[in-house]
């Protein structure tokens, strides 16, 4: 299977005779063996198998397994969010007395994440212009940087990442690029064919795509080279006390990274996805090729409406020819970005509250990339907590309303629309 939307339907779970076509919800904390010895081997990571849930869980395994074949990894595996994942991808590389370069254009709840959380774990990170040239780019790395972090198409502003460029300069200095491909998802963009050695992904966006559970995913593409690396990896390199002195790149080769965020920070931190969402998320996995088509369609015709409308200050939308991140997305998307998009209202920031409350069939919501057309005003939601530097460091214009374009019929979207602006 070369094609991802087949992939999308038929990865993870291959029924053998007589078992269930769809896959099962494996909905059990614990599994049972038949000697002592068998139980061993599993918590010696000598034997492949299950014993507790918050380790591993076959629905959860077939899901991540899929997703991972979507992306064109090796491996994968799902947390309880997409900030779990974001948080693990960077971790499970990162500790105490570290560096890490991130995109400042990046959705807020990470940036506080990387800003002040970690960095009250000892761990630094410096926030770069995602349009920064290789050159100053480069004067940003340190001795003790670990990874560089951003993502495909950034949430709020909608940029593109510029994912080739970064993962030279991250190749050029011997560490990882990890690539948040939330928005895009692996029918339209795959970042790990143009450099990207993690993706990580909040599957309560568009891979569920329904709001109907949180989760989150990471998948590594096995080719970036630990034990080459080796001093600085060490976490990877050298022998794991905590599992009887296991060196995972030398154990595992290719599943280092992904059996290491498992059997040590999984096994410590325990943010696992419910099988139950997971099989909720396999349902959405199935259609997400189809719904990635109609989401980009349907906010193409909704950026053009609002581009030519005179009460819109600007849009910004990277499938509009007008966008400067036009030729960037026919690069890394040439199949549409997302459904998401953003805009400006001419005039006072309450024209923007009465434009929004007038809605009546998108719902004011701190959700995105969902089934069902949503909005809302990041610098008073999902970006609140940060300062008006940050906002600008981050390209988050007060008067940006995320646009999240759903899968309803275009002529009720575009209807609903008018009315709203004919109210202010």
């Amino acid at each position: 299977m070369t094609k991802v939307a087949t992939k999308g339907l038929h990865e993870g779970w291959v029924p053998k005779k007589g078992e269930p076509r769809s896959l099962p919800i494996y909905q059990s904390t614990t599994f049972k063996y038949d000697t002592s010895e068998e139980m061993g081997r599993l918590f010696d990571l000598e034997d492949s198998g299950y014993f507790y849930s918050r380790l591993q869980n076959p629905t959860n395994d077939a899901v991540a397994a899929k997703i991972a074949a979507m992306e064109g990894g090796v491996a994968g595996m799902l947390t309880s969010s997409g900030q779990a994942a974001n948080f693990f991808a960077v971790f499970n590389i990162c500790e105490a007395g570290d560096h890490f370069i991130a995109s400042s254009a990046i959705y807020g709840g990470t940036y506080n994440l990387f800003g002040v959380t970690m960095k009250k774990m000892g761990i630094d990170v410096t926030f770069v212009d995602p349009e920064i040239s290789e050159e100053d780019l480069q004067k940003e790395f340190k001795e003790n940087t670990k990874c560089v972090f951003g993502e495909t198409i950034t949430n709020p502003t909608v940029s593109i990442f510029d994912i080739e460029k970064f993962a030279k300069v991250a190749h050029q200095n011997g560490v990882p690029l990890i690539v948040d491909n939330t928005f895009a998802t692996p029918v339209n963009c795959q970042p790990i064919k143009w450099g990207a050695d993690i993706v990580t992904h909040s599957t309560t966006k568009y891979m569920d795509g329904h709001a109907s559970g949180v989760g989150g995913a990471i998948v590594d593409s096995g080719n970036f080279n630990w034990l080459q690396y080796g001093d600085k990896f060490s976490g990877l390199t050298t022998p794991d006390e905590s599992y009887h002195g296991i060196t995972y790149a030398k154990k595992f080769g290719k599943l280092a990274y992904i059996t290491k965020a498992t059997a040590q920070l999984m096994r410590d931190l325990g943010p696992i996805q419910s099988p139950q969402n997971a099989f909720y998320l396999n349902l959405g996995l199935e259609s997400l090729a189809v719904r990635m088509k109609q989401h980009c369609q349907n906010a193409l015709a909704v950026a053009k409406y609002l581009e030519q409308n005179e009460k819109v200050a600007w849009v910004k939308y990277a499938d509009l020819p007008s966008s400067p991140y036009h030729e960037l997305a026919k690069k890394y998307c040439p199949k549409g970005t997302c459904g998401v998009l953003s805009f400006g209202l001419k005039g006072e920031r309450e024209k923007a509250e009465i434009f929004m409350d007038s809605l009546k069939l998108a719902s004011i919501v701190t959700h995105v990339a969902d089934a069902k057309t949503c909005l809302l005003h990041p610098a008073s939601h999902t970006h609140r907590q940060m300062s008006d530097e940050q906002l600008k460091a981050a390209g988050v214009a007060p008067d940006l309303i995320r646009f999240s374009v759903g899968l309803e019929d275009i002529e009720d979207i575009l209807a609903d629309l008018k009315q709203a602006f004919d109210k202010i």
